[in-house]
């Protein structure tokens, strides 16, 4: 972190505020705590201000006061980062929140494309779509308070990557606010657009370090006209690996979400999620939750039901339900998406953002769960995640009964152990979180040195005074 800083000037926070308004400039400790704390309850930030902006112009006003002053900017949109990289860690620092930049400014049917301000909620985003019979794809247990900014500068991925993609797949166009208070208007809605360097992509998962982004042109689909869901019990990761292969080759395309549970998390959800119930008769070492959709209205439920016939046939399948209704399938989605939050109750939880190739996910998992119970037994493992596209939340939770404070400052213990096999698997220790705070002294140890050195440059370039998002991902 950096060290401590004096707080700003009277006279320069008199200057931010007057830019957005002294209703939107909080100045007292109280209303700026939320702002200054991520729910991991890993950081405890520190601030000057906090600025609720409303407009390109008020960011652009802001950036230019404090290339300036050189007073560092924290952007930050719904505060569900998970890396500590919305967080600000200088006393004179300025937290830049987007949440009034929220107009969606367009739906565009014949380009299907959707123009969104940086703050606009997810799900906002997601049912203005589908209002117009379209998809925004973009789909993550946040989405009810993360933002399209905040998505875009983390890169997001989510439950649907493996059909549609990650973040910057979903992306057209962006407005962005350097930090001198310039602003590049790159709200195109083109496909084909080969004039030179496509920055898009540097700032698309650059976590505010090189610009804040304001607006962006977000790519639609046609909306699916079919939905089958089923929630299926395995014997392992590489059963669960052989029907996403099986899936793929009898549904194609429809395949649009594939997702990885263990045991132990479904025990944890029943225990803790009110309301909970297992969908199958009886207890299964792993689980799959399989969706099926399609623009076209097709019988996808008989696709469902013969491949997972065909799977039970084969080996994989032990069981399965199939969602006989939208309450039923939201109550699979439940269960999958509840699990992180619920690992809560059973105390201390040392966690992992990482990715592997498809065909190495169940290796990895047994690989790197040995290695950690090896140090330190009773220790439980809750692997769990997006496995069609290799993206693994790998956590532990504490053994039972052992101290949660104990435990978890075992922190960078476990993470270097886990990393070193993601490393010997070809893979990345940051799937869909980023790097923020959490991981930016692992960087160095995984990057090549060159791919470092342009990123610096890069930073160096369109941040000279260092201002944006400062301490973060370098």
């Amino acid at each position: 972190m950096n060290k401590p800083a004096a707080k700003l000037a009277p006279v320069l926070i008199d200057r931010f505020a007057k830019i957005v308004g002294d209703k939107h400039a909080i100045r007292d400790p109280a209303g700026q705590a939320p702002y200054l704390h991520e729910q991991r309850d890993l950081y405890q930030g520190r601030a000057s201000l906090v600025l609720k902006p409303a407009s390109t112009a008020e960011v652009a006003a802001v950036l230019k006061l404090a290339q300036e002053t050189k007073t560092p900017v924290v952007p930050q949109g719904g505060n569900t980062g998970l890396v500590g990289g919305q967080i600000a860690f200088d006393d004179n620092a300025v937290v830049l929140v987007t949440t009034r930049l929220d107009r969606i400014r367009e739906i565009d049917l014949a380009t299907n494309s959707m123009t969104c301000e940086a703050g606009v909620v997810l799900a906002r985003a997601q049912a203005a779509a589908a209002e117009r019979d379209r998809l925004f794809p973009l789909s993550l247990g946040a989405e009810g308070s993360c933002t399209i900014g905040g998505n875009l500068a983390t890169n997001a991925g989510g439950t649907q990557a493996l059909s549609y993609g990650v973040a910057r797949d979903l992306v057209l166009g962006l407005e962005v606010v350097l930090a001198g208070g310039r602003i590049w208007r790159g709200l195109r809605k083109l496909k084909k657009d080969n004039t030179g360097y496509d920055l898009r992509h540097l700032f698309i998962g650059s976590e505010g370090t090189l610009g804040i982004i304001t607006t962006a042109v977000l790519k639609l689909f046609p909306a699916p006209r079919a939905v089958e869901t089923a929630f299926v019990g395995v014997n392992s990761p590489a059963d669960a690996l052989a029907l996403l292969g099986l899936a793929q080759a009898r549904a194609g395309a429809a395949v649009t979400a594939f997702e990885l549970m263990p045991r132990i998390g479904m025990e944890f959800v029943l225990k803790h999620l009110p309301g909970a119930r297992d969908p199958l008769g009886e207890a299964h070492p792993w689980y799959v939750l399989i969706e099926l959709s399609s623009p076209m209205e097709k019988n996808l439920r008989a696709v469902l039901e013969d491949l997972l016939a065909a799977g039970g046939e084969k080996g994989p399948v032990r069981d399965a339900a199939l969602a006989a209704s939208e309450a039923q399938r939201s109550a699979f989605w439940r269960l999958r998406t509840s699990l992180s939050d619920l690992q809560k109750p059973e105390g201390g939880s040392i966690k992992h953002d990482v990715s592997v190739p498809v065909a190495a996910v169940p290796a990895f998992i047994a690989e790197a769960n040995a290695a950690v119970l090896q140090r330190i037994p009773g220790a439980r493992p809750v692997p769990f995640g997006h496995l069609g596209d290799g993206n693994i939340h790998l956590n532990f939770s504490q053994p039972v009964g052992a101290d949660k404070a104990a435990f978890v400052a075992r922190w960078d213990e476990v993470n270097a152990i886990v990393h070193g096999v993601v490393a010997r698997f070809g893979g990345s220790i940051a799937a869909e979180h980023g790097i923020g705070l959490l991981k930016r002294d692992l960087l160095p140890t995984v990057k090549d040195p060159v791919e470092l050195e342009l990123m610096r440059a890069i930073k160096r370039t369109l941040d000279p005074n260092g201002i944006l998002n400062p301490g973060k991902v370098l």
